[in-house]
């Protein structure tokens, strides 16, 4: 999280925080492991109220930001749901709310995500094998006036809560590399969702199947075939939030542990007081330290849409993917047998962030990607 906050971005935060400790304490999310939405629908329209899903919309479709670049504001409610592991579909929600607001498409699904009433999500797409190409399992081709969609995509957060499916297809009238973007209602004859199961106890994932879906030429979002610029700029969005959740998550599970290393006492010392723990300690935290930063910078760099952005966006999740889970996986052992219990709230965050670390790429798909870029520089200069 920034290290420096304005006034209003602080009580920005302060709000999201002390709402998410009154409505998701950690009791109120073990009760919601075997419920099928994952939230209640009422809690996520309050947080809708307190601003979680206008950031990166338009003032003209009901938007607004705190301080200027809506991507860092949304950065600490980001940062706020993993620390307290909070349920609801944040990320799939803003990115479908921002490309939406970008093109001026669909006002009145628009207005129901802003206002929290509308669930709607994006199937997040792979590097493909060039920089600036990506892939998906959903193909599209022009049917008339309309398109037709058939394929599928995995996972795909809050799938059988969704209204809409905002859908990457490569587009078949193209070389393959070209991106068609459309929205999709659920609804839509032909789509059907295969539940997931999941490590993490509030979000719902699922597999969604598109067999030849027919849809209008209003289903359309941006140009035909120009998408590629546009789910570039979603992935973007994706990352900080999903980096700032697992930062967060970090953050409350070395808090914990810390707290836990001073109360628990062996052969009449606490355990904060040996010195090999202390050294394990150090390493955690300058892990911690690190993830703070490279977080905040790349959500700085992809707000202000820093050429940079993407490489350093990558270099974040693939610097934090690694070594959260290795701070989280020491503070499970620095416990001891409590913490592999479900009882304890330990594993609330090692559940979150376990989830984020493979969303969007894993630590070693990004690692390949800063290859890509570096690979992209030398070719250049030669």
């Amino acid at each position: 999280m920034l290290v420096a906050l304005s006034e209003d971005q602080e009580f920005f935060r302060q709000t999201t925080e002390r709402f998410l400790v009154q409505f998701a304490p950690p009791d109120a999310l073990r009760a919601l492991r075997d419920d099928p939405v994952g939230f209640d629908p009422a809690y996520w329209r309050q947080g809708a109220e307190l601003g979680w899903t206008s950031l990166l919309v338009a003032e003209e479709f009901g938007g607004g930001t705190i301080s200027g670049p809506g991507l860092v504001d949304l950065g600490l409610v980001a940062y706020e749901f993993g620390r307290h592991a909070a349920p609801g579909p944040l990320v799939a929600t803003n990115v479908v709310a921002s490309a939406l607001s970008a093109h001026g498409s669909h006002p009145g699904v628009l207005a129901g995500l802003v206002d929290g009433s509308e669930i709607a999500t994006w199937p997040i797409p792979a590097f493909g094998p060039r920089l600036g190409e990506w892939r998906t399992g959903v193909e599209l081709r022009r049917d008339g006036d309309g398109v037709v969609l058939r394929g599928s995509v995995r996972p795909v957060e809050s799938a059988a809560q969704a209204g809409h499916f905002l859908v990457s297809a490569h587009d078949a009238d193209g070389d393959g590399s070209r991106l068609t973007q459309a929205l999709v209602p659920a609804s839509a004859s032909g789509v059907s969702v295969t539940p997931l199961e999941t490590v993490d106890l509030t979000r719902r994932f699922g597999a969604v199947a598109f067999d030849d879906v027919r849809l209008g030429p209003d289903a359309l979002v941006g140009t035909p075939g120009e998408a590629a610029v546009d789910v570039a700029r979603q992935f973007q969005v994706a990352l900080v939030m999903l980096d700032a959740e697992a930062v967060g998550a970090m953050q409350a599970g070395f808090d914990m542990t810390v707290e836990y290393s001073f109360d628990r006492y062996t052969f009449g010392r606490p355990l904060a007081s040996y010195q090999a723990l202390k050294h394990r300690f150090a390493d955690m935290m300058a892990w911690l330290e690190g993830s703070h930063a490279i977080s905040d910078a790349s959500c700085i760099a992809a707000a202000a849409e820093d050429e940079h952005a993407g490489e350093l966006l990558s270099a974040a999740k693939a610097y934090i993917g690694q070594y959260g889970a290795d701070l989280l996986q020491d503070c499970v052992q620095i416990h001891g047998g409590i913490g592999v219990t479900f009882e304890h709230d330990l594993h609330l965050f090692l559940r979150r962030f376990t989830a984020n670390r493979s969303l969007a790429g894993t630590p070693a798909v990004h690692r390949q990607h800063i290859a890509s870029y570096i690979e992209a520089r030398e070719e250049a200069a030669a």
